[in-house]
């Protein structure tokens, strides 16, 4: 239990140092969200592709923490684990969903026919992936507070990772927060 709080404590510090990037990274995708919901505009104009370039941008600067990358994240124990798995999974998913919708639309626009065509065809897998990392992303703070619970709350933690930086952590990575508005619109094949 002891090293379990100590990793949770960890990640806790983990989470609130990429709070920022995150929050930036969930406007962007916020914003560009209504662009691409039901697939990509027969007509992506310069508002729909600078906005998805600015999503882009934002994803690529948010990083994985070393404690939450792969390698170091194997030692992890408990609830903190878990955490480390969502958020490397949300930003593999944002930053690469981001990136191939952009290249889809370069290559509608400027590929080949077979390639434009693919491009359409498959777009819907990369807005969804977006879609799956901001889902993703709004859970860790549930985790992180039952995680918290789970290992005793603050009178276990001892200082090491307070109650209001738990709920601070818990309204940062929340659906309230992160979540993209409305459900994706448009399906592979659709």
């Amino acid at each position: 239990m002891k090293l379990q709080r100590q990793d949770l404590a960890a990640v806790g510090r983990a989470l609130a140092d990429s709070r920022n990037s995150v929050g930036q990274a969930v406007a962007a995708s916020k914003r560009a969200w209504p662009l691409v919901v039901n697939g990509l505009p027969a007509d992506t104009g310069a508002t729909t592709r600078l906005s998805i370039a600015a999503a882009g941008a934002s994803a690529a600067k948010v990083k994985v923490p070393s404690l939450l990358d792969e390698a170091h994240a194997v030692s992890l124990i408990g609830p903190a684990a878990q955490l480390a798995g969502l958020f490397r999974a949300y930003v593999g998913l944002t930053d690469r969903g981001w990136k191939m919708i952009a290249a889809s639309i370069e290559q509608i626009e400027h590929g080949r026919p077979a390639s434009a065509r693919f491009a359409r065809d498959n777009v819907a897998l990369y807005i969804e992936s977006v879609y799956d990392a901001n889902f993703t992303v709004a859970q860790i703070g549930k985790q992180l507070r039952d995680g918290y619970h789970k290992l005793g709350g603050p009178a276990a933690f001892a200082g090491n990772l307070p109650e209001r930086q738990v709920d601070a952590l818990a309204s940062a990575y929340s659906e309230a927060t992160d979540r993209l508005h409305p459900h994706v619109g448009v399906r592979l094949g659709s």
